[in-house]
């Protein structure tokens, strides 16, 4: 089950699911893809608070942020890709090309412009968890 703050960002502010199967294709669109990470709301204390302030960083941007909430099921498998090893986390794609991310609740104007920052920087390879490979 979902938790109602997190609910909330799908029923009331229309943001989209994010699976593995769609992820792709929403961070292809054209602009600033914003993608969140929440994580269990009841291990990682942020949770509520990231999702709460969210909304209100859309409209700030006025646009200028695609919102999207990662499914639990597609969490690990992208958070592997991305790299960040903090929750919850905000990754912030444009055309499809990784800016960064940010991890945990900030201050408001940290928010304003760390974002701001990410949106005009170049992209980037995300650092992704390499594997280590272990011979016998």
């Amino acid at each position: 089950m979902t938790h109602p703050l997190i609910q909330r960002l799908f029923d009331e502010h229309g943001f989209p699911e994010v699976t593995r199967d769609s992820h792709q294709a929403f961070i292809s669109q054209p602009g600033v893809t914003m993608l969140f990470f929440a994580g269990d709301p009841n291990s990682f204390k942020d949770v509520t608070d990231v999702a709460v302030v969210l909304p209100e960083l859309v409209k700030a941007f006025q646009g200028g942020l695609i919102p999207g909430v990662v499914t639990a099921e597609a969490e690990k498998e992208l958070q592997r890709l991305y790299g960040f090893g903090a929750w919850p986390a905000l990754v912030f794609l444009r055309d499809g090309g990784y800016l960064g991310t940010i991890t945990g609740i900030q201050n408001w104007s940290e928010y304003l412009r760390d974002i701001r920052e990410l949106m005009n920087g170049e992209i980037k390879k995300p650092r992704g968890f390499k594997i280590p490979v272990v011979s016998a």
